[in-house]
């Protein structure tokens, strides 16, 4: 979806110079001498994934209306479409793995309750970086001498990465310091329901706005939606796409200066009335006043 917000950079997936694998791997130095402007500090709407390992230093990430502190061993995962920017990554150092959403596609659910920062101890941190520098030089040979599996190497590597560094729940020192830590739930049935469900809430929430619709659409019936989103997310289907529907409201809400009736128009409101009620009700309070407390 275009969502024509002005006031957010769109990064689009570009690969290095004979790199056509969908992956790379930088670091906070690089991201640094890329970026002498420091347009990283204003928001960026990335379409690819960006994980990226703390090793040493401090700083500041914010995503999605929130913002994190970083320091040694956190975690970051901003997803494609993620609102974010990096308000201070002066200090820090570590890798940065850059991938197409589908290079890793189906991977598992341990994506979606994943959180966007967390901390890993300090065992599994030296494994993690471990792991990052191995897809790191692996990456430079298939760049350099390009073999026929090199892509599928590529691929089980940054597997291997994500794996490693995943909170596997409460207690593993992998929170996010607020106190709701991931957890990677199992796959199974719940699991393929529940990415079909939000891959096409991702292409249609403008346009879709009952659960019923999406049921329809994919051949299953609205209890069974319900059902894999709650065992994945511990929400129902009609809450996680109405929290779906209000992140996208409140992006265009704070990084444009759109009117709020073409706000409800872009997401598929009939009128003004029904989008502010809407929001309203999902946010405590209507569009407006919520766009000049930003």
């Amino acid at each position: 979806m275009e969502n024509g917000h002005s006031g957010v950079r769109q990064l689009r997936y570009l690969p290095a110079v004979g790199s056509p694998y969908g992956v790379e791997v930088l670091d906070f130095a690089a991201l640094r001498a890329m970026d002498p402007q420091r347009r990283r500090v204003l928001p960026q709407r990335p379409d690819f994934h960006v994980l990226a390992l703390v090793a040493s230093g401090a700083g500041g990430h914010e995503a999605d209306f929130r913002g994190y502190r970083l320091g040694e061993g956190g975690v970051v995962w901003i997803r494609p479409g993620t609102v974010h920017r990096w308000s201070d990554v002066d200090a820090c150092d570590g890798p940065l793995v850059l991938f197409r959403p589908a290079f890793l596609a189906g991977f598992t659910t341990a994506e979606v309750s994943a959180p966007v920062c967390w901390e890993l101890d300090q065992p599994r941190r030296e494994l993690a970086l471990l792991a990052a520098e191995h897809l790191r030089r692996e990456h430079e040979a298939a760049v350099t001498a390009p073999a026929p599996a090199s892509g599928e190497l590529l691929s089980h590597l940054l597997a291997a990465l994500l794996l490693r560094v995943l909170p596997t729940g409460p207690g593993d020192g992998s929170g996010d310091g607020t106190g709701t830590e991931g957890t990677v739930p199992s796959g199974g049935r719940h699991g393929e329901v529940f990415r079909a469900y939000r891959a096409a809430v991702e292409e249609h929430f403008a346009d879709r706005h009952r659960v019923a619709d999406y049921a329809r659409a994919l051949g299953y019936d609205a209890r069974t939606l319900t059902r894999a989103t709650r065992a994945v997310t511990g929400e129902g289907a009609k809450a996680f796409l109405d929290r779906r529907l209000l992140l996208e409201a409140q992006r265009m809400l704070a990084h444009t200066d759109v009117p709020v009736g073409t706000c409800a128009r872009r997401l598929g409101f009939g009128d003004v009335g029904n989008f502010t009620v809407f929001f309203r009700r999902q946010a405590g309070v209507p569009p407006g006043e919520w766009r000049g407390a930003q």
